[in-house]
């Protein structure tokens, strides 16, 4: 195995990206950093390095703790990497997720059936079956308490 390899090519290896050409297209973008650095598809990784990667709206991090040209079975991959991306990230992606339906990015067109059922369900929420989620005192003897 060699000692070195490109990140772009490791980023697609251990399917963190889906094609390698998506893996260089966000080394290009500045999507990729190591050390807080961005790095260009080119630039070598060995194991030890700690890359993190931008997938809006979550930065995930990734120790390296081999290197691999080929693409693997997805069985293999913690041979090869160390997922320590902090857990506030995955809360940001959960509340995103929950919300996500909410507020829409733009181009993503109408929301489907099924996100408008739980938009609807969302708003819908501890508002009890009238809509209202505070209660009327009416008083029988209204009417006897105002002076005209």
């Amino acid at each position: 195995m060699p000692k070195e390899v490109r990140i772009d090519k490791w980023l697609w290896a251990v399917r963190i990206f889906k094609t390698r050409t998506i893996a260089t297209e966000a080394c290009k973008k500045g999507r990729v950093t190591i050390g807080g650095v961005n790095v260009k598809p080119s630039r070598t990784i060995k194991a030890g390095d700690v890359i993190e990667v931008r997938k809006p709206p979550v930065t995930y991090s990734f120790r390296v703790l081999d290197v691999a040209e080929n693409r693997m079975g997805a069985k293999l991959v913690p041979n090869f990497l160390e997922n320590i991306t902090p857990p506030e990230q995955y809360e940001l992606l959960e509340m995103i997720r929950i919300s996500g339906f909410v507020d829409r990015q733009k181009g993503l067109g109408r929301p489907t059936k099924r996100e408008g059922r739980a938009l609807r369900e969302f708003t819908e929420m501890d508002m009890g079956g009238d809509g209202f989620d505070f209660e009327f005192d009416f008083d029988d003897d209204f009417d006897d308490d105002i002076d005209l």
